[in-house]
């Protein structure tokens, strides 16, 4: 059957980092690596619309466009989040979140005082989108309003019940909506970065439905677990938990008359607080190991098997810009040194997956090894990535040597294998072992940055009569085994 990569994509986060020398080199690495192929940024109306001396809004996307032009000059597409209010557009102007985020942003969690204006913003902003990339462009992008407004950190802090937070935001959807459709109906349209307020995404979404608005995509955010969660043992890691959540999400939309609606996981972890790391939680670790490249691969197939109909899985890279020493367990793809993760390495694994799924039987009762075949119809190459890990990741399960066998082959394959684990493609590990240097030399650097890197081993050949092959894997490895044709 067909198989579509969902989850090819990132969130970037914080966005007015992309023009910064730091924010460029980490996204060229992943645009060079085919680690991501859709980013996520907000649009910063905070920063882009200002009033003049006559009350007047006056518009300047220049720094916007640094961001996007950079990002559609690496190939990436891009999902945009149109957020923030302004300042001067903030009904409750003492409302604004008080610690200022990176360079001094402080964004405004109010509703608007004058919604005719923030769907005039909307306008203008997509107005000069589609003049500066095109409407055909554009319309391969998403554009969703806003970010998880049903928490009071980001939208409407004083409301009085989730109801009434509900009602207010859809004010803002239909402003978004509007504002948008006077320049282009084809531009994909959704809500709402949904967190985990059920009860608001239930009252969201039985608005929409009776107004028959244009809505193409829901927009969620299935984090595994928190850092409390994990400490007292109520809720530890599940690779299950999130496919859960989105579960729950289509069966709410599914209620509501959103039955086949497209799921965008806009945001997505294996545990929340992008701004922990292991000094409040010592379990955040596996944000730096091979857990979480085996926690993601392992997600991947219980996804692809589901009927959840996720179209997009975004991992929240936020938090990658206050790193003050490496491996502090934080959320992102690289450590303050530009070490690369067993997570980064993990997505780039995946991204070489074909755009067909393979049949495939794994001889296990149990859910330890998770494998998703596939085959590319560009060059016919194989691709198969293969997961060994406790389900549940509490358990340390022994090395084991598994045959791999291949039926039906059309010919001769030469075997390439990647391997990620403790001591492959696991900068961390190596980061350990040299007594955690925090003011390394260069030459250490690049000693644990080898470490990190993936590295390409030949197999060997198989045959329709010859074709098995033997696989070693040890605790919480993936492995990306590709054949390819031989002429």
């Amino acid at each position: 059957k067909d198989l579509k990569n969902f989850w090819g994509h990132i969130v970037f986060h914080p966005t007015n980092a992309i023009e910064d020398h730091w924010g460029k080199l980490y996204l060229d690495k992943i645009a060079d690596d085919g680690a991501a192929k859709t980013v996520r940024i907000y649009a910063m109306f905070e920063e882009c619309v200002t009033l003049d001396e006559n009350g007047e809004m006056v518009f300047d996307f220049s720094l916007n466009d640094k961001r996007v032009d950079y990002l559609v000059s690496k190939g990436f597409d891009i999902l945009l989040v149109y957020a923030f209010i302004p300042p001067w557009l903030s009904a409750e102007q003492t409302d604004a979140l008080k610690k200022p985020r990176y360079k001094g942003s402080i964004f405004y969690r109010s509703y608007p005082s004058d919604y005719s204006k923030w769907q005039e913003i909307c306008r203008v902003y997509t107005e000069h989108l589609v003049e500066r990339y095109g409407e055909e462009t554009v319309a391969k992008w998403k554009i969703h309003c806003y970010n998880e407004p049903d928490k009071i950190h980001f939208f409407y802090a004083t409301a009085p019940s989730y109801k009434a937070r509900a009602e207010e935001f859809f004010k803002l959807y239909c402003g978004f909506v509007n504002g948008i459709t006077a320049v282009s109906d084809k531009i994909e349209l959704g809500a709402c970065g949904f967190a985990d307020a059920y009860e608001f995404l239930e009252y969201f979404l039985k608005l929409v439905k009776q107004s028959g608005l244009k809505f193409d995509f829901l927009s969620c955010h299935p984090y595994g677990t928190t850092h409390s969660l994990v400490n007292n043992k109520t809720r530890p890691l599940n690779a299950y938990d999130p496919y859960t959540y989105i579960y729950t999400v289509k069966s709410i939309a599914a209620l509501c008359g959103f039955k086949n609606i497209p799921i965008v996981c806009d945001e997505w972890g294996a545990l929340e607080e992008g701004y922990y790391g292991m000094e409040q939680c010592p379990a955040y670790e596996m944000r730096e190991n091979e857990l979480y490249a085996a926690y993601f691969a392992k997600l991947l197939t219980y996804l692809d098997e589901s009927a959840v109909n996720v179209e997009k899985l975004m991992i929240c890279l936020s938090g990658q810009h206050d790193l003050k020493e490496d491996f502090a367990g934080h959320r992102n793809f690289f450590s303050k040194s530009f070490y690369p993760k067993p997570i980064y390495n993990a997505h780039v694994l995946a991204n070489k997956l074909g755009d067909k799924k393979l049949y495939h039987y794994a001889d296990y009762s149990e859910e330890r090894i998770s494998v998703l075949p596939s085959k590319s119809t560009t060059d016919g190459h194989i691709s198969v990535l293969i997961c060994y890990a406790d389900p549940f990741f509490v358990s340390s399960l022994p090395d084991i040597s598994t045959e791999i066998r291949f039926e039906g082959l059309d010919g001769a394959y030469r075997v390439q294998k990647q391997v990620i684990d403790r001591t492959h493609a696991n900068a961390y590990t190596k980061f350990v072992e040299l007594g955690r240097p925090q003011n390394p030399s260069e030459e250490i650097k690049q000693i644990i940055r080898d470490a990190g890197t993936l590295k390409t081993e030949n197999v060997g050949t198989v045959t329709p009569d010859n074709k098995t092959i033997l696989l070693e894997m040890e605790n919480n490895a993936v492995v990306l085994l590709e054949l390819y044709p031989e002429m």
